[in-house]
């Protein structure tokens, strides 16, 4: 195997690792903030449960690798740049204790890289817009009418039963588990996707072909790893930043959220589970009669949304631009994203967040 693509499939390793860490907040955020789980067992079962979850479909991993851009017409230094873009925009928003798109960073960075490197006409626009950007602006909607409508009804029902409470912390556990394995079946498809679509344009693979299993296998673990070490700045802001969450608005939130990941999975589409998981929060504030919905955390995270996409790509085409130059620029881009992590780590030991601290508020 040749040393670029030995690089490209460590750096997207990477980027699932990142991804794990990032996005442990979709499915386990609610949860610890309510007591149903302490910080330590929910990051455990989260982890287990992406592994597992990475083995049950392939459909998200078929659209990375054949269906967003001309696989044809790129080298496995157009697929390292865009993963780059990936990972710096991952560090960034996690250093921001900002709940951004992983999958939509993936997006951007690889888009903008194909484009830089072999024109707009090899980025297939018509699949970016169905399956990424349309289930980027319903999805988040969708979970929020669900998760509010489901939040209405618990109180409304349960509003004199004194023990609803303890039962919705025993029902978070199964939702939020559900929401973990969902994660499963959605993002780290994301990593096999692009390993894939990274051995396909070095000829390993004939074009069309499926994730071999050590991809699967190891994208599945290096998933679990990330989320194993827990995105503890960005739990504080899912769990307590947005609204103040009880256990029937967390179980509403959660169950919203997975249902239309585990729909989005099978349908191929490469939905963020994080716009999911925070619009469910969203609707689970504004379904409770007199919630506090802290709008303007909300309103910074939409805007992390919108710059995703662009800010990835930019990045992405810089670094794809610069590793197609041979070894010596994708040794100056490796090397780049090595000290933009450094940074990030530092600059986060400044204000730790972790398992003893991730309930206080945001």
């Amino acid at each position: 195997m040749d040393v670029v693509v030995v690089v490209v499939v460590l750096t997207a390793l990477a980027f699932d690792f990142t991804n794990g860490f990032h996005d442990t907040a979709n499915a386990m955020a609610t949860s610890i903030a309510t007591g149903a789980l302490s910080p330590r067992v929910a990051v455990a079962v989260s982890a287990v449960l992406n592994l597992v979850g990475a083995f049950l479909s392939i459909e998200v991993a078929r659209t990375i690798s054949s269906g967003l851009v001309d696989e044809a017409r790129i080298g496995p230094a157009i697929v390292f740049g865009g993963l780059v873009g990936a990972v710096v925009w991952n560090l960034a928003t996690w250093l921001l204790g900002l709940p951004s798109s992983s999958s939509h960073a993936l997006f951007g960075g690889l888009i903008g890289a194909t484009w830089v490197a072999a024109g707009a006409d090899a980025v297939r626009f018509a699949a970016v817009v169905e399956k990424v950007l349309v289930p980027a602006v319903a999805s988040p909607v969708i979970a929020a009418v669900v998760a509010g409508t489901a939040t209405f009804l618990a109180y409304r029902i349960t509003r004199r039963a004194k023990a609803a409470t303890r039962g919705f912390r025993y029902g978070q556990i199964a939702s939020a588990s559900l929401v973990s394995l969902a994660h499963g079946t959605n993002d780290a498809q994301k990593t096999m996707g692009v390993i894939t679509l990274t051995l396909i344009t070095a000829g390993a693979l004939p074009a069309g072909a499926e994730p071999p299993l050590w991809v699967i296998v190891s994208a599945g673990t290096a998933i679990a790893l990330g989320t194993w070490l827990g995105g503890w700045r960005i739990i504080r802001t899912l769990g307590k930043g947005i609204t103040d969450i009880e256990p029937p608005q967390g179980f509403a939130a959660e169950t919203a959220a997975a249902t239309v990941i585990l729909t989005s999975s099978q349908l191929g589409f490469a939905l963020s589970t994080t716009h999911v998981c925070a619009g469910g929060v969203v609707g689970a504030g504004v379904g409770k009669r007199l919630a506090d919905v802290r709008w303007t955390v909300a309103g910074r995270m939409a805007v992390a949304w919108l710059l995703t996409l662009p800010a990835a790509a930019l990045v992405g085409a810089l670094a794809g631009e610069t590793a197609a130059r041979g070894p010596v620029g994708v040794l100056a881009v490796a090397v780049a994203g090595v000290v933009v992590a450094a940074v990030c780590w530092t600059l986060s030991r400044r204000d730790p967040v972790g398992a003893h601290n991730v309930n206080h508020a945001a």
